[in-house]
């Protein structure tokens, strides 16, 4: 899930920027230092949307930068449990498939592709064995995030699964109702 997030923090402004205006300066300092941050309570850290408050600045003795105590907000993307994404399939590997949902990639384990015995082509495509569906790189898939872990944060995990009604290949989702239209309408003939 996409939040903006209200962060108080101190930035230190070098000397260098004291011509420069205030605010711009210490929107660049801001990215610098959270460009690319990971963390369990924030997240991915996607941009800096806007500077909302700047203290008083001060200067430390010896360093000669002023510090700021700034209220800013960021965009940041927080995978939820159960929540419900939509992907690209960037990889298929033996193991599963990786796929790509914003800023993070996650991976959907060859047992939670789908609801059938699936197996590994050397073509490098997850295939059903009764359903005859295919996994492949470039689909498009709807899955579920099953887990979430900061333990590295240099490398965060994301689990995913694709084993529900209304999960998986775009177009396995409307086989479904497609299926019930069918069965509805053999009844009928009979």
């Amino acid at each position: 899930m996409y939040y903006k997030t209200k962060v108080k923090d101190y930035v230190r402004l070098p000397p260098s920027s004291f011509s420069e205006d205030l605010e711009l300066s210490l929107t660049q300092e801001i990215k610098k230092k959270y460009s690319g941050f990971i963390s369990q309570e924030l997240g991915f850290v996607i941009d800096v949307t806007g500077v909302d408050t700047v203290g008083q600045g001060i200067i430390l003795p010896g360093d000669g930068s002023a510090h700021y105590n700034v209220e800013f907000t960021l965009l940041t993307f927080k995978p939820e449990m159960q929540e419900i994404v939509l992907g690209k399939i960037t990889n298929v590997a033996d193991f599963g498939a990786f796929i790509n949902i914003g800023p993070v990639e996650g991976m959907i384990h060859i047992s939670q592709t789908m609801n059938d015995f699936v197996s590994f082509g050397k073509d490098g495509v997850l295939s059903g064995k009764n359903s005859k569906r295919a996994l492949k790189a470039g689909d498009i898939c709807r899955a579920k995030i099953i887990a979430v872990s900061y333990k590295d944060l240099t490398n965060p995990k994301i689990g995913l699964t694709m084993r529900q009604i209304g999960l998986g290949k775009e177009d396995w989702v409307d086989e479904p109702a497609e299926a019930a239209k069918e069965s509805k309408e053999e009844k009928k003939a009979k």
